[in-house]
């Protein structure tokens, strides 16, 4: 009869036989940790520049701590490019990066490279690439350090290749005209980037690359008069279109729209009212375009219709986890609002006409710049085609 023994059981069966093993060798195995990258980094491009956007989840699976040095992105491409790394953080440069899923109250930047026994670390990582020729994967090397006081000892953990698509989505405008601001678009410090929300027992970033738009003035004012009605918004009303041919997956509609605010919500906010009202559409490859707290009853179609490009969905509102009227927006792997993938996308064409040093504030207006083939960055001012 024939035995076969898992990594565990091999482990198990070293450490029993040790003792009779005299003047052997101590089993060499590498660090305890788990590299594990949730969804394959994906080549997108804004503000001119080509990256991946994705994450690394570091698990301690030691009893013991680990605290993380140095975490490196090196590419896996042509054998020139095998090994060369692309980013390197250390530091506070990597301590920025990096989440602590679970722990309350959330560590300071300093301690967050500590990992306990069976703790997480997320790093949201910003890799910068060659946007004509990205690497054809990556991979990952740690350099951790290990165990406590007078036995610490630094060792190295090395990941397996992790291969990059280049399944980017081009598409049209979601709104006209402008101007638009990009509030928490696409920025490594976003709150979209870092909405690590776990539904049907799966963690995911729905939003890794959503955009909230809000539409401003000359003066970076979102409104008019009285700011306690959503009627006063430049927003409120503005059509949400279709960026792209497809089929419409799923709607969600009648839900009323909160009053103007930081905290006002008219209906509890759950699963199925986070996005308010609100329509996914299937453009087909596997990506799904979602719109998010349009007004009620504003809705032009319901599910299983055709849609073409540029075609009118419903207008912008404020209803769901919204403070005030404005179009959530991003494109995911899965027709559902926050149980699903973000996936990179590209619009056609949008002026860049200014930028806001802070979300809503220190905004500045510059010269029509047009951007092609990109996606809009976090505080951009833009503008779509009439």
């Amino acid at each position: 009869m024939s035995h076969s023994f898992g990594s565990a059981a091999l482990l198990a069966a070293l450490t029993m036989c040790e003792p009779h093993m005299a003047g052997a060798q101590r089993a060499q195995l590498p660090p305890p940790v788990e590299l594990r990258v949730p969804k394959a980094p994906s080549v997108a491009a804004g503000g001119g520049a080509a990256f991946l956007l994705y994450e690394l989840h570091v698990t301690n699976l030691s009893p013991s701590p680990l605290t993380l040095r140095r975490v490196e992105v090196l590419s896996e491409s042509t054998a020139a490019e095998n090994g060369r790394v692309l980013l390197a953080l250390e530091d506070s440069a990597l301590a920025r990066t990096l989440s602590r899923p679970g722990v309350s109250p959330p560590p300071p930047p300093a301690d967050r490279p500590r990992l306990g026994g069976g703790l997480r670390a997320v790093v949201f990582l910003w890799v910068p690439v060659d946007r004509g020729a990205p690497p054809a994967a990556v991979r990952h090397r740690l350099t951790l350090a290990l165990g406590t006081g007078d036995s610490v000892r630094t060792e190295v953990a090395e990941g397996a290749a992790i291969g990059v698509t280049r399944d980017l989505a081009l598409i049209g405008p979601p709104l006209r005209g402008g101007a638009w601001l990009a509030g928490n678009g696409p920025d490594s410090l976003a709150g979209h980037r870092r909405a690590l929300i776990t539904v049907q027992g799966t963690a995911a970033i729905a939003q890794r690359f959503a955009i909230d738009f809000v539409k401003l003035d000359s003066a970076g004012r979102t409104f008019t008069g009285d700011r306690a009605k959503n009627e006063n918004y430049y927003a409120h009303g503005m059509e949400a279109l279709a960026v792209d041919s497809g089929v419409v997956a799923a709607t969600k509609d009648g839900i009323p729209e909160n009053a103007p605010g930081l905290t006002s919500r008219a209906v509890p906010i759950t699963l199925e009212t986070v996005g308010g009202n609100h329509v996914i559409v299937d453009v087909g490859r596997g990506h799904y375009a979602f719109y998010a707290h349009l007004q009620p009853g504003s809705l032009r179609v319901r599910p299983g219709d055709r849609v073409r490009r540029g075609q009118v969905l419903g207008l912008v509102g404020n209803s769901g986890n919204s403070t005030e009227p404005h179009l959530h927006f991003h494109l995911s792997d899965a027709p559902s609002p926050l149980g699903s993938e973000g996936i990179p996308y590209a619009l056609e064409a949008f002026e860049l006409i200014g930028r806001c040093n802070r979300f809503f504030a220190e905004c500045k207006r510059t010269a029509p710049e047009t951007h092609r083939r990109e996606i809009p960055m976090g505080s951009m001012i833009i503008r779509f085609p009439e």
